[in-house]
């Protein structure tokens, strides 16, 4: 299975390549891409240097243009389309209709990847973005269990990649309101989910207590690790009790599943984190790639590394092993 990790910087790019990546996922710096930070992400000149670089190394490169354009706003998209295929991208992720038949029709030479926003979660889906767009590829959403993933890939033609390490969003990928509720940006269109310039920590009572928006999202004892605040990870009282209504703030880590994803038909692996520094990179990337390395030679994988790049300290394997209906 093809390795996918992340680069939020042409510095973790790099890193990823020496850490054993098969391929990269990066995006311009600016709203077609859906970690659209301050500092982070790529400008025309260092993407098309980071491809050059990859590329010298057999490595690939695929761009996220995978946000949904604003009304009146589509040619920045078309040009971060333009753009990256000029800048010969190994594939684009685009998840809106319009932007994949824009590609197509542009570019029909250009793979094309499904990202995981677009939300395509069954067959009849998956085959609608192949036939339609030529798409080779779906990012799988973090909803389906491995046996579900095993009935898909048995009905369709096109690639799967799903996610196996990083932070874990328990909305509909690409539907979510919660961050835009809050702050007026949107993770599905602006690419910012809790953007930064809307969080705000403070001292109340002897605790810390976390706002988004305006909201408190969580309130933290003396000592207790203080999680970055997201709504849907928020720690809030109801008449039940106090604690995460959501979703706790833990980190998908699918290390143990991965003989099962092989068996499933899966063609890539995909780490989350292009907000992340160079460290949780080498750190991640060098441990899949040990970990393929071990199953590939019929070997145990090492479980339980990566506690020290997960949220809250904690991991779960999510919907893989879902048992409810």
């Amino acid at each position: 299975m093809e390795l996918i990790c992340p680069a939020g910087t042409p510095a973790a790019l790099k890193t990823a390549i020496d850490a054993g990546a098969d391929a990269i996922y990066c995006g311009f710096n600016d709203e077609t891409n859906a970690r659209n930070f301050p500092g982070l992400n790529f400008s025309r000149a260092e993407l098309s240097d980071a491809i050059a670089l990859a590329h010298r190394r057999g490595v690939k490169v695929l761009v996220a243009i995978n946000t949904f354009p604003r009304a009146g706003a589509v040619s920045l998209w078309h040009r971060a389309i333009d753009d990256a295929v000029a800048a010969k991208a190994d594939a684009l992720i685009l998840a809106d209709v319009g932007l994949l038949e824009y590609a197509a029709r542009r570019h029909p030479a250009q793979r094309l990847h499904v990202s995981v926003q677009a939300a395509a979660a069954n067959a009849d889906a998956m085959a609608f973005y192949a036939e339609t767009f030529g798409a080779r590829r779906v990012v799988l959403p973090r909803v389906l269990s491995v046996a579900e993933i095993a009935g898909i890939v048995r009905e369709i033609t096109c690639e799967t990649e799903v996610f196996v390490f990083g932070g874990l969003c328990v909305m509909a990928e690409g539907r979510c309101s919660l961050s835009s509720y809050a702050t007026g940006q949107s993770p599905n269109m602006q690419g910012v989910c809790s953007p930064a310039s809307h969080v705000a920590y403070e001292q109340e009572n002897g605790r810390t207590k976390s706002r988004l928006g305006g909201f408190t999202i969580n309130s933290f004892e003396i000592g207790e690790a203080a999680g970055y605040p997201t709504l849907c990870k928020g720690r809030f009282t109801t008449k039940h009790g106090t604690g995460y209504i959501f979703e706790d703030p833990v980190s998908l880590d699918a290390a143990t599943l991965l003989a099962g994803l092989r068996d499933a038909g899966v063609t890539a692996l995909k780490i989350e984190g292009r907000q992340r520094g160079r460290a949780y990179v080498e750190g991640v990337v060098r441990h899949f790639r040990q970990a393929l390395n071990a199953l590939d030679s019929g070997l145990p994988i090492d479980a339980g590394q990566l506690m020290p790049f997960t949220e809250g300290q904690a991991t779960t394997v999510g919907a893989y092993r879902k048992t409810w209906r």
